[in-house]
């Protein structure tokens, strides 16, 4: 692969080591050992001297290999430099933190260790400033110098506003142009400029839909219009002037910027104009400012569409409406791959061809300049090796990485420091999702991130790197995790190109690349016990600096991974220079002692495994930084030198089991995230320790606070001086039986006052009389979110949370109080409305709650109000209008319900007996579940302005009578289900209740007294389906279905014993599926009652009916395609004629049956699948099956034991699908049988419950080549399978289950196609397929076992 390493990378790892060799403990170290500091200025000198070639080296490398070379020795060197400098900052800590006690023995081990004696030291120091000498003599022979200006070679060819294609080669887009027209055609709601960008990565098809838009005859009317290509270089003055030349074309080249401005607003003033700023990169405001002074003399209407792959030129240039483009459909992309790959050919002319070509068009992942380029590669090539290379080809790999240009620019205009962060994305797999957080923290502990200035913290630093690289489209937005972030797969390919071989992804099945020496920074995203001993060359990898295991998300956080003690207690110890070293939801148990060989570990990360505790070891890794145990479900315990961990900043211990922390945690004063902090009555570490922690921020949880057994000992944990503290949890844990200090618990909570700035808050357990005045004051004005949970019986009123300002989400869970009145409200002012800004209210378990008092202007944009377990709450008064409210929950509290006035954006009201819920339609459904009359329905209807016409869907729950709920208030009902109710009769009477003429669908479901329809019919002529289910006293359905339900596609009758027959004038015309089952008494369809539009009939259990077979005249339905006949005892024969249209036929449970008619088969050309299930009396099918049915591709024969043999010579030849089940004479026979003449046969399954004489497999048995799925199932006695298998040259998937004696595969091997393994329930051979037995490494081949 022609991957290139980016010098900027470099660039941007020099200053982190420049900030090491100038830190205070490095010099010290450095002058205690009389080492000759003149060998660092030379370090630095040299490297300084390296660093102005860097931009120059990194264009050249792309076309010049020798330049490549020198870049990838020159990181080589530069990674060995900073591993010395760590060690030697790791030995300036280890000094200054060992005791006294200790240092003589520092000496001695300094002394004996040849690595950092003086001399040894020295020339370390030395070899690598030699290498760096060497390096730096090579830059007059490589041509490399310092670099000035743009490299021209990646300037970008202006685009214009013609495409490269007229609007028949473009697919996938035109529901994003029509969007953007529509929006272009919108009347303005502002006075200004309406800016409309559209963004999205590189290579999705900016310009392509700005051109499709520009020219569509729709938008000629804005006049002038323009078109001026920005790229990257962004010049207020090229680019006014270029829009100047588009509206008044000549020479302009003697004007002054101010005269091509006034120009430019004189040609503009009062015209409403389009203006397509295609490529912008740049979002300085001052530039954009400048850029839009003439513009805003233009008429009201006018419009600028601006093209740009960074987010926060949307924010800069004040768009109206940023249109996001996303990747473009399989389907999409596929078609315009085949445009240019196949040009005027048919693909389907090549399938081999079309079958290689969706795979590369799968690694296009939806981006359409990447199916126009690699289509273009393959224009007019017929060869299937040449496509296979482009396939199984990175491609970023092909034409010296000059395939994707638009890409290439998005990764080359990074700033350095970025450049850097990006690189370091290669270890992650393809799809992966990845947490923002996560990601930041790996790039501190890599060392990628210097020293900040400015008042930020490192971790700040790299938020904005990541924010940045997400305005970018470098990363995107997660679809199935919204928190997480993803790479689009050719940006992934692009991260691994620009990191060369110093980052090693490694993917289970890819043994294509190779890991060498210098790679340092190693990911897997496999685990399982034996996967290393699949990869011996990560045992030879000494130089790694990461170790990192990428678990793909998953909801849980059990250790489902494996990973053998050899490679945490042999290889990972001797690799010495690690710095990321992540485990995380592996089976460990318990990590080694010699841990402690990690000196430089700067990031550990073991969530989700099974240790317990960590070994005091750990203590002596001085330059650790982050440290994550989060989900450890049985760490009990930490380290009791933990305080030693100075360089901590990030400690993670969300999910254990630990009871309490250890001594001196107040020394790990650089901490930043500590999410919990455990106090236990006499403990090492009192909640004093956390005073001394002033850098804490994010988040943080304080357990057990009813321990503190002095309330002033709180005030020293300083929660007020910790400035930066977003999220804090404050918890009491209490038994039913311990004792209750109201005050000693007020004392406390006061004590905790957290500084003003905390965003959420969260307490519990508090058993306080009263909260104190912290608590809801109005200083806390950026608290965004509120908890109270659990504060019992004690606390009789709530605190003023209505004067938090910024509050949008309240939690109050458990509280004593009987009265909610003016003291939640709070001192709010005219001005200032209690709860302005809360969205989401949430009351729960309030059992003493009765009266509800309301502060009018109150909560003006709630959206969500949910009550339960309220039950003696009676006494409510909400506010007059809430007109955000969206969704009213109120359980078993009626009283909310009615209380509620006017809220005319209601979504959803739920309460009792009654939900009342908005469609996608704009209408509502409405449940009852017949608890409360129908007046109470119509009052919470009238509450939220529903007139009875807003309701569509209606469904009706243990209603008794339905007497009280006439139709024709519903007049736009759509849809009705009723069950378990009585008296239908009025409710369903049309004199009653209209023509229901707007149901389109109606389900009666456990209606027992339902006997029979109204007199006359249903009147409803737009009803599509009909269901009847579990009515055991319906005798009849509907008179006049016929006439009166025309529009009848799909009927279902189900459990209704007592109906006996259908309408004398048979079912609706319209009607396309039948449905009737278990109905005992139902006489046969009489003449003509079967419409001719029927395509799918299905009988199940209805004995009488389907004993009439032969006056049903299915032979004279045209369009019927599928027959299903099912639980029937007396049917012996199946002698009823068909349709030749019949294209599936499935015959179930027919116990009786004792052959398939010659006769039932006749005619059926068009019958494609034929099933057979449990008849277990049936010995006879058709010999001649193959011309009775000769189109069929589909067999299934289930548990039919007695069917004699019919199979050779009598299957048809285009038979695809064969499955066999419980069949022993069946099986018997086809286990002699010539099969290969199928030879359109891709999918075999047998299975038999006992075969005692079928020993090996397939045995006599010759099967197809074309086999592409094999499936074996309960041969109980199989014990071998035979080389029979090997001709199998297509074969794909192999499962074999409940083989309990099979012992064998073939010794020749399996089938080399095969892609897929299964072996489930088969002990003796399971055993032999295990890591280090017999079959482990024949199968170790097949990608999916």
């Amino acid at each position: 692969m022609a991957e290139f390493v980016g010098g900027a990378i470099l660039s941007a790892f020099l200053p982190v080591l420049f900030e090491r060799m100038a830190s205070e403990e490095f010099l010290r170290f450095f002058k205690s050992r009389n080492l000759n500091d003149g060998l660092l200025n030379k370090l630095k000198t040299t490297l300084n001297s390296v660093d102005g070639l860097l931009a120059d080296a990194e264009e050249k490398q792309i076309t010049q290999p020798a330049v490549k070379i020198w870049l990838h020795d020159l990181k080589d060197a530069v990674y060995d430099a900073d591993d010395l400098l760590d060690e030697i900052a790791y030995k300036a800590l280890q000094s200054k933190l060992e005791h006294a006690s200790h240092r003589q023995m520092v000496k001695k081990f300094l002394s004996s260790h040849n690595p950092f004696k003086k001399d040894m030291l020295e020339e370390k120091l030395g070899e690598i400033l030699g290498r760096l000498k060497f390096l730096l003599e090579q830059k007059d022979p490589l041509g490399l110098g310092e670099k000035i200006g743009e490299n021209l070679s990646l300037r970008k060819t202006p685009t214009t506003a013609l495409p490269d294609d007229d609007e028949s080669g473009v697919y996938g887009r035109d529901n994003d142009k029509e969007a953007i027209i529509k929006i272009l055609l919108s009347d303005s709601d502002t006075n200004g400029l309406d800016v409309i960008p559209i963004v999205g990565m590189g290579g999705i098809g900016k310009t392509i839909l700005a051109q499709l838009v520009y020219n569509d005859s729709r938008v000629q009317h804005f006049q002038p219009r323009a078109w001026v290509c920005v790229t990257e270089e962004f010049n207020v003055f090229n680019v006014t002037k270029g829009i100047l030349m588009e509206v008044k074309p000549g020479s302009h080249d003697d004007k002054t910027p101010n005269q091509i401005q006034q120009k430019l607003k004189e040609e503009l003033s009062e015209k409403k104009f389009l203006l397509v700023l295609d490529d912008l990169w740049n979002d300085e405001y001052d530039d954009w400012n400048n850029l839009r002074k003439p513009l805003m003399y233009g008429a009201k209407g006018s419009k600028i569409l601006v093209t740009t792959r960074n987010e926060s030129v949307a924010s800069v240039v004040g768009a109206v409406e940023t249109y996001h483009l996303e990747k473009l459909t399989t389907e999409d992309c596929w078609s315009l791959f085949e445009k240019y790959a196949f040009l005027n050919d048919n693909s389907s002319v090549h399938p081999k061809l079309e079958d290689i070509g969706k795979e590369i068009v799968s690694k296009c992942d939806g981006l359409p300049l990447a199916a126009k380029t690699l289509g273009g590669l393959l224009r007019a090539e017929r060869d299937a090796e040449k496509w296979e290379k482009i396939w199984k080809s990175n491609i970023w790999g092909l034409s010296n990485g000059r395939i994707l240009p638009a890409l290439r620019l998005s990764y080359h205009y990074l700033p350095s420091l970025l450049k850097q962060c990006f690189a370091c994305c290669a270890i992650f797999p393809k799809h992966y999702e990845f947490d923002k957080e996560d990601l930041v923290l790996l790039w501190m502990a890599e060392g990628f991130l210097a020293q900040p200035v400015g008042g930020k913290d490192m971790k700040e630093v790299g938020n904005d790197c990541f924010d940045d690289l997400v305005s970018r489209s470098l990363f995107q937005r997660s679809k199935g995790r919204g928190s997480c972030f993803v790479m689009h797969d050719l940006i992934n390919d692009l991260a691994k190109f620009v990191s060369g071989e110093f980052f090693f992804q490694l993917e289970e099945g890819d043994n294509s690349l190779k890991i060498v020496r210098r790679t340092r920074h190693f990911s897997y995203a496999k685990s399982e016990p034996d996967f290393f001993k699949k990869f011996p060359g990560i045992c030879e990898a000494k130089l790694l600096r990461t170790f990192i295991y990428m678990e793909p998300y998953t909801e849980q956080w059990q250790s489902s991974s494996y990973i053998r003690d050899q490679v945490t207690h042999d290889l990972l110890p001797t690799l010495s220079r690690l710095r990321v070293l992540s485990l995380s939801r592996h089976c460990i148990f318990r990590l080694p002692d010699s841990i402690r060989e990690l000196k430089l570990l700067q990031y550990l990360n073991l969530s989700g495994t099974l240790i317990r505790s960590l070994p005091e070891s750990i203590c002596s890794s001085y330059l650790l930084q982050i440290l994550i145990l989060r989900e450890c479900k049985n760490l009990v315990v930490l380290p009791t030198n933990i305080g030693r961990l100075i360089n901590l900043s990030h400690l993670d211990i969300r999910g254990t089991k630990l009871q309490e922390m250890p001594p001196e945690m107040g020394k790990l004063i650089k901490l930043q995230k500590l999410t919990d902090f455990f106090l236990r009555k006499q403990s090492w570490s009192s909640i004093k320790e956390l005073g001394k922690l002033q850098a804490l921020a994010g988040e943080l949880c304080i357990w057990n606070l009813q321990d503190i057994e002095e309330a002033k000992d709180a005030v020293e944990a300083n929660l007020k001086g910790k400035k930066k503290l977003k999220k804090l949890k404050l918890t009491w844990e209490r038994n039913i039986h311990d004792s209750i200090d109201s005050e000693h618990d007020r004392c406390v909570l006061e004590s905790l006052q957290p500084q003003t700035q905390l965003e959420h808050l969260s307490i519990h357990g508090y058993c306080g009389a009263s909260f104190p005045d912290w608590i809801g004051h109005s200083s806390f004005s950026r608290i965004v979110s509120l908890e109270l949970s659990g504060c019992g019986m004690t606390c009789s009123y709530l605190p003023p949370l209505g004067q938090l300002a910024s509050l949008e989400y309240l939690t109050i869970v458990h509280f004593g109080v009987e009265v909610v009145g003016p003291e939640f409200y709070g001192s709010c002012t005219s001005m200032k409305k209690p709860f302005g800004l809360l969205k989401v209210l949430s009351f729960s378990y309030m059992g003493r709650w009765r009266e509800w008092i309301s502060c009018e202007g109150a909560f003006p944009v709630l959206e969500e109000l949910h009550v339960s377990s309220c039950a003696n709450l009676k006494k409510v008064a909400l506010p007059g209008y809430l007109p955000c409210l969206t969704t009213l929950d109120v359980d078993s509290c009626q009283q909310l319900a009615v209380a509620l006035l006017r809220a005319p954006a209601i979504l959803r009201v739920s309460t009792v007996g009654v939900t009342l819920e908005k469609l996608p339609s704009g209408l509502y459904s409405l449940i009852s579940y017949g608890l409360e009359p129908f007046d109470f329905v119509m009052e919470i209807m009238g509450r939220i302005g529903l007139l009875p016409n807003a309701l569509e869907k209606v469904v009706i729950y243990d209603s008794y009578s339905l007497e009280n709920f006439p139709l024709t208030l519903f007049s736009e009902v759509k849809t009705l289900k009723v069950r378990d109710s009585g008296n239908l009769d009025d409710f369903l009477t049309p004199g009653t209740n209209g023509d229901i003429t707007s149901l389109d669908s109606l389900e009666i479901e456990k209606c027992q007294y339902l006997v029979s329809f109204p007199e006359g019919g249903l009147p409803a002529s737009n009803l599509t389906r009909l269901s009847l289910c579990d009515c055991p006293n319906l005798k009849s359905l509907p008179q006049n279905m016929r006439s009166l339900l025309l529009s009848l596609v799909d009927l279902r009758i189900m459990s209704c014993p007592a109906l006996e027959s259908f309408p004398e004038d048979g079912l609706p015309s319209s009607l396309s599926s039948l449905s009737i089952s278990y109905c005992a008494e139902l006489e046969p369809f009489p003449k003509r009652c079967l419409p001719d539009k029927l395509e799918s009939l299905h009988i199940q259990s209805c004995n009488k009916l389907v004993a009439g077979r032969m006056q049903w005249d299915l032979q004279t339905i045209p369009s019927l395609v599928k027959l299903v006949i099912e639980r029937c005892k007396d049917v012996e024969s199946f002698e009823m004629l068909l349709p030749s249209s019949l294209i599936s036929l499935e015959i179930n449970h027919l116990h009786n049956l004792k052959c398939l008619d010659f006769k039932g088969l006749q005619n059926l050309t068009s019958l494609r699948e034929l099933k057979v299930c449990s008849c277990r009396e049936l010995q006879y099918m058709p010999k001649s099956l193959h011309s009775l049915v000769p189109s069929f591709t589909s067999l299934e024969i289930n548990h039919c034991p007695k069917l004699e043999l019919f199979l050779e010579g009598c299957l048809p030849p285009k038979l695809e699908s064969l499955e066999i089940y419980a069949c022993s004479k069946l099986l018997a026979h086809l286990m002699q049988s010539d099969l290969q003449g199928l030879s359109s046969l891709s999918q075999l399954t047998i299975a038999e419950y006992g075969a005692k004489d079928m020993e090996s497999f397939p045995g006599k048995m010759l099967l197809p080549s074309t086999l592409t799925s094999l499936k074996i199932y309960s041969l109980e006695n199989l014990k071998f399978l035979d080389k029979g298998l090997l001709h199998l040259t297509s074969l794909k998937e192999l499962q074999i289950t409940h083989c309990y004696n099979l012992q064998s595969l073939p010794e020749e091997g399996l089938p080399s196609s095969l892609s897929s393994l299964l072996i489930h329930a088969c002990p003796l051979l399971e055993q032999k397929c295990r890591s280090g037995a017999q079959y482990r490494s024949m199968i170790s081949q097949i990608p999916d076992v």
